[in-house]
């Protein structure tokens, strides 16, 4: 097995071979480019490259092209004289293949549903998913302490939502103890969440959670899985699409252990339509990534971004993408030129050529490249001719792949989704018992009071003796008697009785269960 992914090469004016050595591909990477130079069909052969060498992949599906990584390409597609001239060219024997694929879709149409636990996604990025203020994140960071506190899983929006509802009753109280939880952020926590499960995202949240086991599989013949996530539909909803893939990420870089610096990744995770992820996103998110880039590397995950611009990649995480495959930019405007500049003093300068020039020359399936070398230092910037695809070019036949999704494995695992006791149900059941207390004690609050009525009417045919001076006595003891029993009666009824009604209807009978 090759110890590097070909990347391509070319003739006088280019590279003659342009390899990704596959112990450091780990240090992470960058695709960019116009839209319609490429960026497609360099994520698929660097895919392909990783398969082969039995790394797992894990890729979004923007466009829905590259489900055909999935089926072999063919001598009758349409471009097969134009990819053996390039292979040709480059130095190539081109093989075609296909590849072992897995399915993936948060809205479980188009592949298996792949969702996550609330509690797994934690308050900051919900807090970001939700555009929340920092006044109402904090309301989040309290809501899941109380969780927490309370014994409450939090695995769909429902439970997330009933334990907000919770909080609102119980303001006052968690004021004291965590700082101001205001009914206005509660409620503007809650209208967010409704946004977001009138787009689909309830879907996310639940169980079955995403075993990341299943997405680090090699099959029967050593060679990686490639996990691809049907992105098309998923785009028209950004933040949810940005959201999820830094979640995954973050449970990648949480699970696995540290493996120093393999002969090759454990995984490798591609991350297209990168500038979502940093489009408006505060400061504490971006630290976030940045810290995740420079640290889960140690983990044996490679971290590629594809994107337009370099530019859409913050400087700090940028600093960090080893290998790059740079397609064309166009320089229209003055900020195009400038962001052009600044994409070429990214790169180690080759005398032979000037980089700015070249980006804006390349062609479509040409790029300007600059991988690692083998002590880890960046090789001078290349002009390249980009490999041609061993798979299918475009999307895979929809028969085909309803096929592939229904043999499966991950099918009976993933498909049907389940609905364990959790906070809505916890909470629910405190609730309802709490009205029943309430209900009995009322009922208990009226019996007694029949009972007093009762014992006072009794009072009137007390059958007393015929002598007034006796009558009058009997009747004054019998009443300051009756009168004494009467104040009891009531004096418990107002004491303990009325507390717990009091205490039902404020929901303090939701603590201590």
């Amino acid at each position: 097995m090759s110890d590097s992914i070909f990347i391509g090469g070319g003739g006088p004016d280019y590279a003659q071979a342009q390899q990704l050595l596959l112990d450091k591909a780990n240090r992470h990477g960058l695709i960019a480019g116009a839209t319609g130079t490429g960026k497609t069909v360099t994520l698929q052969i660097l895919a392909e490259g990783f398969s082969a060498a039995g790394v797992p992949v894990f890729l979004s599906d923007v466009k829905g092209d590259l489900s055909g990584l999935a089926a072999s390409g063919t001598e009758t597609f349409k471009l097969h004289d134009a990819f053996m001239k390039r292979a040709n060219t480059i130095g190539l024997d081109l093989q075609y293949d296909a590849f072992p694929v897995t399915f993936w879709d948060l809205f479980g149409e188009q592949g298996h549903p792949i969702r996550a636990t609330v509690a797994e996604m934690g308050p900051l990025l919900l807090s970001r998913l939700l555009e929340l203020t920092d006044v109402q994140e904090g309301v989040m960071n309290v809501a899941f302490r109380v969780a927490d506190e309370e014994g409450l899983p939090l695995l769909d929006l429902k439970d997330l939502q009933a334990l907000l509802v919770w909080v609102g009753q119980n303001a006052k109280e968690l004021s004291l103890r965590y700082g101001n939880v205001a009914a206005s952020s509660v409620g503007a926590i809650q209208r967010q969440l409704l946004v977001i499960e009138n787009q689909g995202g309830n879907e996310l949240f639940g169980e079955p959670a995403l075993d990341l086991a299943d997405i680090i599989r090699t099959d029967t013949d050593g060679r990686g899985a490639i996990n691809i996530l049907a992105a098309d539909k998923l785009m028209a909803s950004p933040k949810l699409y940005a959201t999820f893939l830094l979640w995954l990420l973050s449970e990648l870089f949480e699970e696995l252990p540290e493996v120093g610096n393999p002969d090759k990744p454990k995984l490798v995770f591609f991350f297209d339509e990168a500038h979502l992820l940093f489009d408006d996103a505060p400061k504490a998110l971006v630290d976030k990534v940045e810290q995740v880039a420079r640290l889960i590397r140690s983990k044996g995950v490679g971290v590629y971004f594809i994107t337009q611009n370099p530019a859409d990649v913050p400087d700090d995480v940028l600093g960090q993408l080893g290998n790059r495959v740079q397609h064309a930019l166009r320089a229209f405007t003055a900020k195009d030129r400038k962001d052009l500049t600044k994409a070429a003093e990214t790169y180690r300068e080759n005398p032979a050529f000037d980089t700015a020039e070249a980006i804006q020359e390349v062609g479509t399936g040409e790029a300007v490249t600059s991988m690692l070398d083998a002590k880890g230092s960046p090789m001078i910037v290349e002009r390249t001719l980009i490999r041609p695809p061993s798979s299918q070019l475009g999307p895979l036949d929809p028969a085909l792949r309803a096929g592939m999704l229904k043999a499966s494995p991950m099918a009976a695992k993933y498909d049907a989704k389940l609905d364990r006791e959790s906070a809505f149900e916890m909470l629910r059941g405190r609730a309802d018992k709490a009205a029943a207390e309430a209900e009995k004690a009322e009922a208990e609050e009226e019996a007694a009071e029949a009972e007093l009525r009762e014992f006072k009417k009794a009072r009137r045919y007390d059958g007393g003796g015929t002598g007034r001076s006796t009558s009058r006595k009997t009747s004054n003891t019998v009443e300051g008697w009756g009168g004494a029993i009467a104040d009891v009666v009531v004096k418990e009824l107002k004491g303990t009785t009325g507390k717990r009604i009091v205490r039902g209807i404020l929901g303090g009978l939701f603590k201590g269960r």
